[in-house]
């Protein structure tokens, strides 16, 4: 994972966060999206500590993500998840309820479904190996991460 790989490119006050999160047991994942974000507000906001901002200053880059940057809503839901936690966690001075910024307004993507005929032609072209994960993710409706973490004491043979 990235955690490690950063670690000297990092600032101390990253570095910092990182730890709080680790201690308290946040996935390696959220860490590092929360870092990426935390990293892209303050740079966006010419290097200065995110203590000496606040609300104006994270509507600002809010919209900046998407006026210019085009996210996606839960994109601009993460950055400002992240925003959030910094303030609450780490700098003990909440945004405020009502921050006023525009709001991502673009069309999710529509996943992309196999009919029964493709998923039945696919598992016939599928390695032994691969055979069994891809039948459970299928059949179940696991996400990938959860059928690849998935051990014999999570199942329920009866």
């Amino acid at each position: 994972m990235a955690i490690g790989n950063d670690m000297k490119t990092r600032s101390p006050f990253l570095n910092y966060i990182a730890d709080y999160m680790l201690v308290r047991q946040y996935s390696l994942r959220t860490v590092d999206t929360y870092l990426r974000w935390i990293a892209s507000y303050i740079h966006f906001h010419d290097k200065r500590h995110p203590a000496s901002m606040g609300d104006n200053e994270v509507e600002r880059y809010l919209e900046h993500l998407v006026l210019e940057q085009n996210v996606a809503p839960r994109t601009q839901a993460t950055a400002l998840n992240s925003l959030s936690f910094l303030y609450k966690h780490i700098i003990k001075n909440e945004l405020s309820l009502n921050l006023n910024f525009a709001r991502s307004k673009k069309q999710a993507k529509l996943p992309v479904v196999m009919t029964p005929e493709e998923v039945k032609l696919l598992m016939t072209h599928l390695n032994k190996r691969y055979y069994l994960i891809a039948g459970l993710i299928y059949s179940s409706g696991l996400r990938v991460m959860e059928a690849v973490q998935l051990r014999v004491k999570d199942i329920d043979f009866d």
